[in-house]
């Protein structure tokens, strides 16, 4: 007869065995699952079975909208406008440049929401400006990379998507709401940072202010500001779900891009789709192997072995909050934060919810935790575009990036232990 203990063994083992020998994320859930399967002599078709219910799910259509639309969006000039909107405002500070990459990739993270993304859209752009302006190109490439995990919080937000799925009884529209204020207070203490560096070495300020250019600039920005709107208001408000509103997401995008900004032409659209569905693709056979994955876990009852284990060591909700954050940093250093929401949420959640933290709450704090794994190695997607878009080392960048993701720790810590700050607005617009 197999024993749970071996078959958990396996399971992890296994599976940690494959992410160190840099097996696709993908690959390492479903094979370590199948593994356990034949261990446990459960029928492999239920792997099937539980493959296909993972992606079953209507909620989870959203996804491959939001990527379009962002895509769609990042190519088609709105990048270029909000480069100009965020200059208008602020550029003219001393190291106004490096604060006007933070507000670009507010705004545009709140349309593309993903942090790869608008690292490799406004980096190309802002990191070539920044060098020009005497900037150093590992400070212009770390602030592009961590001001990029404000679309993570920014919605509308693929990722809040699929932790709603996965925690189930979970609004998207009050996660939405619950993003903003972290995603603004992470944008403020980056540009205090940026200024702190800026004096320090002397950076330059831009163009004085004027109130006419953020007018003027404001007004060609404004249609690719309307998608945040159309998107929250319209899932706030009860007018459309969340994936009716990724779908009128990217029905607008392509009116803007094609018709307004005139930068891509209907038959690019194609080009852009294809790649979108290589970005689905990976996200849904994510999706379909990590409910195999965490079926196993449920089966082997392993959230009660690790929620036991934790709150065994203290009863303390700060205590147990610091231990949960650790956790999820140390996973976001060898895992995918997709794999980590799909896999780990299911684990987590409850143990958050045992001690009194909201399900929408600690979606925040969970998509922040891991946006910050995305920065750091061995499998930090963002820092590897960075790398990639700027030229420059990924030894290099990590030195110079310690600073920053010091900052987006203390802002995560305030975000864990402060709640309103997360909760203010689902509570004001969507109380329960």
């Amino acid at each position: 007869m197999a024993s749970s203990g071996v078959a958990v063994a396996i399971l992890v083992i296994s599976f940690f065995a494959m992410i160190i020998l840099r097996f696709p994320i993908a690959f390492a859930i479903g094979i370590s699952s199948v593994i356990t399967t034949l261990y446990l002599g459960l029928p492999l078709e239920q792997i099937a079975q539980l493959m296909v219910k993972g992606v079953n799910v209507f909620s989870l259509m959203a996804v491959p909208f939001f990527i379009l639309a962002g895509e769609i969006m990042g190519a088609g000039g709105i990048s270029d406008q909000l480069i100009r909107l965020s200059n208008a405002l602020i550029g003219w500070m001393r190291g106004g440049l490096a604060m006007v990459n933070v507000v670009a990739s507010m705004f545009f993270g709140g349309i593309s929401g993903s942090s790869t993304a608008d690292t490799a859209s406004l980096g190309t752009i802002l990191i070539p400006m920044m060098k020009e302006e005497g900037y150093d190109e590992e400070f212009a490439t770390n602030i592009t990379m961590t001001s990029s995990v404000q679309g993570l919080l920014i919605p509308p937000s693929h990722n809040m998507v699929m932790y709603a799925t996965v925690a189930g009884s979970v609004s998207v529209g009050r996660l939405f709401l619950a993003g903003y204020m972290p995603g603004i207070i992470l944008g403020v203490a980056l540009c205090i940072y940026s200024y702190y560096m800026a004096v320090k070495h002397n950076y330059p300020k831009g163009d004085p202010f004027s109130i006419k250019n953020v007018i003027k600039t404001m007004a060609s920005s404004i249609w690719g500001l309307l998608t945040i709107m159309i998107v929250v208001v319209g899932v706030v408000g009860g007018v459309f779900t969340a994936t009716e509103s990724a779908a009128i997401a990217v029905v607008w995008s392509i009116f803007v891009s094609v018709c307004i900004y005139r930068k891509i032409k209907l038959t690019d659209i194609w080009h852009l789709m294809e790649k979108s569905l290589s970005t689905l693709a990976i996200v849904l056979i994510l999706i379909s192997t990590s409910q195999v994955f965490g079926w196993l876990l449920t089966y082997l009852k392993m959230p009660e072995m690790i929620a036991n284990g934790i709150l065994g060591l203290s009863d303390n909700p700060i205590v147990i909050m610091l231990i949960l954050n650790v956790l999820m940093l140390i996973l976001g250093t060898i895992m995918d934060m997709s794999a980590i929401i799909l896999v780990c949420t299911p684990i987590l959640l409850p143990i958050a919810t045992s001690v009194g933290v909201n399900p929408v709450h600690f979606g925040a704090i969970m998509i922040l935790n891991l946006g910050i794994g995305l920065l750091t190695p061995p499998v930090g997607g963002t820092l590897f575009v960075g790398s990639a878009v700027s030229g420059v080392k990924i030894e290099r960048l990590v030195k110079g990036l310690l600073p920053q993701l010091a900052v987006m720790v203390i802002v995560l810590l305030i975000i864990t232990y402060c709640e309103p700050i997360a909760m203010f607005l689902p509570n004001l617009f969507m109380p329960e």
